[in-house]
């Protein structure tokens, strides 16, 4: 019998840098359709350290129940690439189709420090399940 616990868990944590990487993800049907599972995920990055610090871009896998990957990459966040003092949180939302019910997403956003030193911290690994789903 599998160990369930080595399940990915739909949400995720991650600290690189004093910089803090919450996610949580959920299956939205009401976007879904025939053949497409399409998956909302919402990031909160908070920044521990004692100086600002700047998203400046993006770099997600995202893998399906076939082992498909897909790589994307891109400037910043939801059309922002935003700075965030020390102390202060940058929270979004976005959107993941699969062809399958389930699968995985893991990545990096790359930073830049307020000494302009560029840095890359992780996004951990969460769940992208639809509701019901048995394997």
């Amino acid at each position: 019998m599998p160990d369930l616990r080595s399940e990915p868990a739909p949400t995720s944590e991650a600290v690189t840098n004093n910089i803090r990487v919450e996610v949580i993800a959920r299956h939205a049907p009401e976007n879904s359709q025939q053949g497409e599972f399409v998956f909302q995920y919402t990031v909160r990055i908070t920044n521990q350290g004692t100086q600002p610090v700047q998203l400046r871009s993006r770099y997600w896998i995202i893998t399906d129940a076939l082992d498909h990957v897909e790589e994307v990459r891109g400037p910043g966040v939801v059309g922002e690439q935003p700075t965030l003092a020390p102390g202060q949180a940058f929270k979004y939302s976005s959107w993941c189709p699969l062809k399958t019910p389930t699968g995985t997403m893991r990545g990096t956003y790359q930073m830049v420090g307020a000494d302009g030193a560029e840095f890359d911290v992780e996004i951990a690994t969460f769940a992208l399940r639809a509701r019901y789903t048995i394997h």
